[in-house]
């Protein structure tokens, strides 16, 4: 069995980190809180062990042994006693836990970081789907999580029970997804441990119990998905009466500077215009809305730097499926400026990182990866991790809807 090299190390403030894979920018990197530790994969390939920061040894050896193996959670027991740092080869083939906890990990990345773009092709996971395959393998992790995370499986069941139904017609049909059959399984002993009790988890339990072979009768993905409005990509209306355009570019999209569903996800989704009205400057700033994007009560805002001059905020409101704002300049007349544009969310936003336009890119390579694997899952037998009930289900609308 292949081996690779791996050091655990003690930090000042006692964190005890087992060293995993390099690490990138935080939309590349699926990462799961654990009972005392932060496990993290990197998206692209979230197939072996994971890096750890392990801040209370004692709640993780609970489960280090059945990640690691037991000759990591004794190294990791002895190096947090103050031991120095110890180096081990760990097993390259993971441990079923481990695989269960990546897929985890992947699904919360997935949640917050697919990059939906109408502009790119790329379509939204359908939330239902994705938050009850997430409870099902916060159910099957159960061992590595603690209270809060448990708590946090069953919430997700709850929310996202809208999608049960269409699941179990899917179980019964002619081609249903390998996982798909483990995945209710799981919902129905999650949902059973924790008392929760409804129509459709009933229907669940009698269709488990018949466990009948699946029929010849066809199914149809739209189902699956619940329908957002129409996009109609109506930008453009709000262009300045009389005015001269005398600079125009793209924006930075920093997906971290953000939540998800605010803002398609491709890098030319940030657009300004510059005017000259008379002796007067001004600025719009336009910027193609997810689907999911709120529809009031919450607004966006840009970012402007004029000639490197300090940033003005730009508050945006959402108008069908752009968010949209203006602001005058305050600049010579006779200049013309050099501006620079991103996009946040006042309150939210960490600030502005390293414009990683290759990693986005990555992204949105991987996702397209996945669903080119999630459109014939029948003919990807052996292709791992096995792609999302939510992307198979994404799959099937692309030809529909782009």
């Amino acid at each position: 069995m292949p081996e690779r090299h791996c050091a655990i190390t003690r930090t000042e403030d006692c964190t005890v980190r087992i060293a995993g894979p390099s690490a990138g920018p935080t939309f590349t990197r699926a990462v799961l809180e654990v009972a005392g530790a932060v496990l993290a994969w990197p998206a692209p390939d979230p197939t072996g062990l994971p890096a750890a920061e392990i801040h209370d040894v004692g709640q993780a050896q609970q489960w280090l042994w059945a990640v690691y193996g037991e000759r990591t959670a004794a190294a990791v027991d002895t190096v947090a006693s103050g031991a120095p740092a110890a180096g081990l080869t760990l097993p390259e083939q993971p441990t079923p836990l481990a695989e269960a906890a990546a897929r985890l990990a992947l699904g919360h990345w997935a949640a917050r970081w697919w990059p939906t773009s109408h502009l790119d092709g790329i379509p939204a996971l359908e939330p239902n789907l994705l938050g009850l395959e997430m409870a099902a393998l916060s159910h099957e992790c159960q061992q590595l999580l603690d209270a809060s995370g448990e708590l946090e499986g069953l919430e997700l069941l709850e929310e996202h029970l809208a999608a049960l139904d269409p699941l179990i017609r899917w179980r019964q049909s002619a081609t249903p997804p390998r996982q798909l059959d483990r995945a209710l399984r799981l919902i129905d002993d999650a949902a059973d441990k924790a008392g929760l009790d409804g129509e459709a988890l009933r229907r669940l339990r009698s269709a488990l119990e018949r466990d009948h072979r699946p029929t010849a009768m066809p199914f149809d993905l739209a189902e699956l998905r619940v329908r957002q409005q129409e996009f109609a990509l109506a930008a453009g209306d709000l262009r300045t009466a009389n005015g001269r355009v005398i600079a125009r570019g793209s924006g930075t999209n920093d997906w971290c500077r953000y939540p998800p569903g605010f803002v398609d996800a491709a890098e030319e989704a940030v657009s300004w215009t510059a005017y000259a009205l008379g002796a007067g400057r001004r600025i719009e700033v336009e910027v193609v809305a997810d689907i999911a994007a709120p529809v009031g009560g919450v607004h966006l805002a840009a970012e402007v730097h004029v000639d490197g001059s300090p940033p003005s905020r730009v508050p945006l409101a959402r108008r069908d499926d752009v968010w949209t704002g203006r602001a005058d300049l305050d600049i010579p007349a006779s200049t013309t400026p050099s501006v620079e544009v991103g996009i946040l969310l006042p309150g939210f936003d960490p600030g502005p990182g390293s414009d990683d336009r290759a990693a986005r890119e990555a992204v949105r390579a991987l996702a397209r990866h996945r669903l080119s694997v999630a459109a014939a899952p029948h003919n990807s037998v052996a292709a791992h991790p096995d792609p999302f009930l939510a992307e198979i289900a994404a799959a099937a609308a692309m030809e529909e809807d782009f």
